[in-house]
Order: C-alpha cells, then structure tokens, then sequence
C-alpha cells in the first residue's frame, strides 16, 4: 500500500487565513449557493470547500498535515486544503468525476472508498465531504477512514442524510415517498435518470446510524457532532431523535483516532 504522497506546492497560511464562525449569515450565504450549484458549479464548490477546511481548521492545524481527501471529485477541497498548508492525497472511483472541472491534481488516485490505499496510520487527517451515502457499505467507509488515520489524527466525514429536505439530491423531496418512486418522476419529467440513483449510487444514512457507529468504536472519540450549514446555536437538534433526522440536513462527524499523545 502507498502512503498519501505530499502536494508539489505548499501555501502556509499567516494570520490572514479563514476563520470558521458558524453565524447565521454564514448559514444564508451557503444555502443560497445552492440554487447556483448547477449553473455556476465552480463558484459553488470553492465557496465550499474554504468553508469546511476552514471548519476542520477548528479541529486540527493543516500545516505541514497528511491528509486523504476521500471521494475527492474534481479536487476543490483538495485545493482548499493544499492552500492551507496541508499535504493532500486525493481518491476517487471514476475518473469522470477527477476530470470533469480540468485535469486532476497531484497526489490523485483511482481507488475505492471502500478499500483505501494507503497504510494503516499514514495520514494526520482523513477528510470526506458528501461521499457516505454514496457508496452502498457507508461504515465500511468509514472504517476505513479511521484505519488509515494516525493515532491522534483527525477524521472528518460529513454527508447529506436521508430524510433531510436534501436527502434525495437531485430528485429531493419526492424521496420522502420512496426513493424508487422519486427516481421515476424525475426521469418522466426531465426525460433522463438521475445521476444519483437511489439503490444504486445514492443510499439512505441516518444521522442517529452515524452516531451509534461512532460512539460504539473504541478507537475513537467524538469530538463534535453538527449541523453542517446551520449556524452553531442549532446543533442542539442533532441530540434529539427523530427530528434530527430532517432538521439536521447535512452531519459534520469529528472524531479523534485514539492513541494519540
């Protein structure tokens, strides 16, 4: 197995650098980004990803920092993370998603979330943004994550769960009728298959899943559990079963690898 291979270039950010501050100005500007996702995707995905490298910045210092950016896709978080000094390898399994915005970056692999190459250990940082309900063994993933993170290291893993408004992605919210059934409309409405197809490359997690698994591994030890795009006085609704599971939207999972000094 390969280790994760450090960036050709380096910038260390100086006292300039993006503070994360989950304020609700914060939270309307991310949500009103969406509705620009499909016509100005590079606009979308940068705003992003500075937002969340910000947000893991909370956790962990990202200079000089190994990271593996699972399900990378065309490497804005990549780049993101590369900016604020870490060292990032990227993976994904189609080689659509790595060239779809230009050519892929340094450092980027062909591989499966499922069975990452990289040595037990070998990262400081292992990062996934919106890639867990898209691969049909999520724990499995996510184990993964964990096993290649260093003792002390940081694993960040966000994803959009089912039953949020945005659960069903493009075909959202018919999926709240099934995810088979909200498949079908959209594909006699818009005459083609939704690129996430439920079943197939889009499968439900809860948030209450992420964290039963997460609080029964002894290996590691939760440092934070929130609402993605809410601000940071509505991560209260994650401890509340049952309306957690919509009013959440998208789950922020921060674990430390234990062992660690």
């Amino acid at each position: 197995m390969a280790s994760a291979p450090p960036a050709p270039h380096r910038h260390v950010p100086g006292d300039d650098a993006p503070r994360h501050r989950a304020t609700l100005a914060r939270s309307v500007r991310l949500l009103g980004a969406f509705r620009r996702e499909q016509r100005e995707p590079e606009y979308f995905y940068e705003l992003m990803a500075r937002d969340t490298v910000a947000h893991l910045g909370v956790y962990t210092d990202l200079r000089g920092a190994t990271v593996v950016d699972v399900g990378t896709g065309s490497g804005f978080f990549a780049r993101a993370l590369t900016a604020a000094g870490a060292r990032c390898a990227g993976i994904d399994h189609d080689p659509a998603e790595l060239t779809a915005h230009g050519a892929p970056g340094a450092g980027t692999v062909v591989a499966s979330a499922l069975s990452l190459p990289f040595r037990t250990g070998s990262a400081d940082v292992c990062f996934s943004s919106n890639v867990l309900e898209h691969v049909p063994d999520p724990w499995r993933m996510a184990g993964e994550m964990v096993r290649v993170t260093r003792p002390g290291g940081t694993v960040f893993l966000s994803f959009t769960n089912w039953l949020s408004p945005w659960g069903g992605h493009e075909t959202s919210p018919w999926h709240y009728l099934g995810g088979d059934r909200a498949a079908r409309r959209y594909e006699r409405r818009t005459g083609r298959p939704p690129k996430n197809r439920y079943g197939e490359s889009l499968h439900p997690v809860s948030v209450s899943a992420a964290l039963s698994w997460a609080r029964g591994r002894e290996d590691v030890r939760v440092l934070d559990a929130v609402p993605r795009y809410h601000p940071r006085w509505a991560a209260g609704i994650v401890r509340v079963p049952g309306v957690r599971e919509f009013a959440t939207w998208n789950l922020v999972l921060v674990l430390r690898k234990a062992g660690g000094a």
